[in-house]
């Protein structure tokens, strides 16, 4: 980051003598402002001399002042800094007119074209001179910082800076407060005398009540980018705010006011009285919004824990659906995280983001790119455009992610179980970076990662061996939430699976002292409604309770929804009898939280499950939602189970 040190700018009143008595020289030598006559129809004046066309030079020293040396001036070289002027009209062929400044400001495109512009000035106010700090700001600060630390070098820039700190009592509001914005954009260190001086006056200003709500936001902001704020200016920019007409804000002064409560609040402070205002006024103006301000506003609410802004929130989240393509990674990605916590799934902004992400994913920042797929895995979307262009992506870029964006790329992939089309180059590219990069994962990630494989038979028997290490066991059991029953279940599965589906698996064994007997998961429970069904239609078809057994343990982990048992001759057996079991029929009965959202793809965790009863010798019958839904009554119920558990025939045991 570029600074200039608090030594950098120094007060008139705290220079040498020799630099005070330079300083009055120019003075004398030049007209002030204070001595001629304004231009009309402007404003107090803000400042006097910016600068001196080519004439005034400055030597930044190492010592705490700034050395101006100067050389003979005539008349026509000065250039004069004016108040605010918003509507003044040129005097005597000096003075710009505002709005066509601005409008040659906004053409150029470097600190060096602006700078040259200042210098062809004779007068200007310090909007104008504000401004032009604003618009440098602007072309050379970008996500990596200043593009051009050079600039803080050039000698209109110093005189600018200069000016400022020395006039800074004079300065309209406007001027003053877009300086210090401009400013701390461009990384002036906060402790120099020239930010210090900036800073010092806002305050002054902000304690008397003379900034207009606007003003209060700009300083808000500029505080805000600050790495510490002062939590007590922001109490009192809100404390001001609230004397305002909330009603007539902006939707500029509404976002900032949002970002303030986020600091205060985490300070302690509770507003909710203001928040609920805020929150009300801002339920009227969300068509208004910016995809950037409702992107700040969504996350404002997740930090200030708005649960009950349920208007807001529900209309903030569909007014989110038509800014998908123009959100920036950041603000995508905090219109994410308030969809995920406060329990928003809009069909439509998945949609938009199917049409979005697959043509942005080679631009698109991976952690953006992971929290859609985190968005897609909790909400238990399958979207197969998106998760097709994310493996798609992940082949392409697997060595530049970090062991949690390569685990939150693949994980949803088993989660909601499916293979992409590029299943197995994406699989292949997942092995080649596990034995690159395999020490560098967390031991948490690395179980969820290798779990999640097994869901969709793609098999790591080659860092079993790891997994199932005394040692590797120890590094989880360290870690939060260390050999938890979610965990201990994990590895149980990862074991059952390697000993049912890779029998060719000669590596270390989970011991069994750490495997689980059964472990639900968070979708294994059946619906309790059209589980209730399905057992009384089963009770209509087989005469009596006793021929059949919901929620049945097995000696392998799972838990059988609904257990049959037949006999050699393939009669129905009391469930309670343990000989003369030939066949065993395992019904799972799979309601709407088994399967993806909007899909009957059956989650990876049933899906599995359902694997594993087959390979331990049940005949699974599939009892599916979407199937039974629609039948009215006990008898077409029977009448399905029927032709569903006995397409042929049955009889019952005596």
């Amino acid at each position: 980051m570029a600074l200039i040190s608090r030594k950098s700018f120094q007060l008139y009143s705290s220079s040498t003598p020799a630099s005070r008595s330079a300083w009055m020289t120019l003075s004398k030598r030049l007209n002030f402002i204070s001595g001629q006559q304004k231009p009309q129809n402007c404003s107090s004046v803000a400042m006097r001399v910016l600068c001196v066309k080519d004439k005034l030079q400055y030597t930044f020293c190492r010592k705490t002042h700034v050395q101006l040396q100067m050389q003979p001036l005539s008349a026509n070289e000065t250039v004069h800094l004016y108040g605010d002027t918003r509507n003044c009209t040129k005097t005597n062929n000096v003075w710009m007119d505002e709005q066509l400044f601005f409008k040659k400001l906004d053409n150029l495109c470097t600190s060096e074209e602006i700078f040259y512009f200042l210098s062809s000035l004779e007068v200007m106010s310090d909007t104008m001179a504000s401004g032009a700090l604003q618009r440098i700001s602007k072309v050379e600060v970008d996500d990596n910082g200043l593009k051009n630390p050079g600039l803080l070098e050039n000698e209109v820039f110093r005189a600018l800076c200069f000016q400022f700190e020395l006039e800074s009592s004079k300065l309209s509001n406007t001027g003053l407060l877009n300086a210090l914005q401009s400013l701390i954009k461009l990384h002036i260190d906060p402790q120099s005398t020239l930010m210090t001086r900036l800073l010092s006056e806002s305050e002054e200003r902000l304690g008397k009540g003379q900034l207009t709500a606007e003003n209060l936001c700009a300083l808000g902001e500029s505080l805000l980018e600050l790495e510490s704020p002062s939590c007590a200016t922001l109490e009192q920019i809100v404390s001001h705010m609230q004397e305002k007409d909330i009603e007539r804000w902006s939707p500029r002064e509404i976002v900032m006011v949002y970002k303030i409560l986020q600091v205060t609040v985490r300070e302690g402070k509770q507003c909710q009285n203001l928040l609920n205002r805020l929150n009300s006024v801002t339920l009227h103006t969300v068509s208004q919004l910016s995809p950037n301000f409702a992107s700040v506003i969504l996350n404002s609410l997740v930090v200030l824990h708005q649960t009950q802004a349920v208007s807001l929130v529900t209309a903030l989240c569909k007014h989110s659906v038509k800014h998908v393509p123009y959100f920036t990674d950041h603000e995508l990605v905090n219109v994410l995280e308030a969809f995920l916590y406060f329990g928003q799934k809009v069909q439509i902004f998945t949609q938009a983001l199917e049409s979005h992400v697959p043509k942005s994913i080679c631009t698109m920042h991976p952690q953006t790119v992971s929290k859609v797929m985190q968005y897609c895995c909790k909400k238990m979307i399958l979207s197969k455009p998106i998760f097709d262009a994310v493996a798609e992506g992940f082949i392409s870029s697997a060595d530049r992610l970090t062991t949690d964006q390569i685990a939150a790329y693949i994980i949803p992939f088993g989660t909601l179980n499916y293979l992409p089309p590029s299943a197995a180059s994406l699989f292949r590219k997942l092995e080649a970076v596990l034995h690159t990069r395999l020490r560098h994962f967390q031991p948490h990630t690395l179980l969820n990662l290798l779990h999640s494989c097994v869901l969709i038979q793609r098999y790591p028997v080659n860092f079993l061996p790891k997994i199932f290490s005394p040692y590797f066991l120890q590094k989880l059991q360290a870690q939060p939430p260390g050999l938890n029953r979610l965990v201990m279940s994990q590895l149980t599965q990862l074991f059952l699976t390697v000993t049912l589906e890779c029998p060719f698996y000669e590596g270390p064994k989970f011991l069994s002292k750490y495997q689980v007997k059964a472990c639900p998961t968070l979708h294994s429970s059946p619906d309790v409604h059209l589980f209730k069904r399905v057992k009384t239609g089963l009770l209509y078809l087989l005469k009596k309770r006793i021929y059949f057994a919901s929620e049945v343990s097995t000696p392998y982990f799972y838990v059988v929804d609904i257990e049959i048992k037949l006999d050699e001759e393939g009669f129905v057996l009391p469930a309670a009898q343990l000989d003369e079991v030939h066949r065993r029929i395992a019904l799972c009965v799979d309601g709407r939280n088994r399967f993806c959202a909007h899909s009957h793809n059956l989650l990876g965790e049933e899906a599995i499950k359902q694997r594993h009863l087959q390979l331990l010798g049940y005949e699974v019958v599939q009892i599916p939602f979407f199937e039974i839904e629609s039948l009215q009554n006990t008898r077409k119920m029977a009448d399905y189970l029927h032709k569903k558990i006995f397409p042929c025939t049955y009889g019952l045991s005596d």
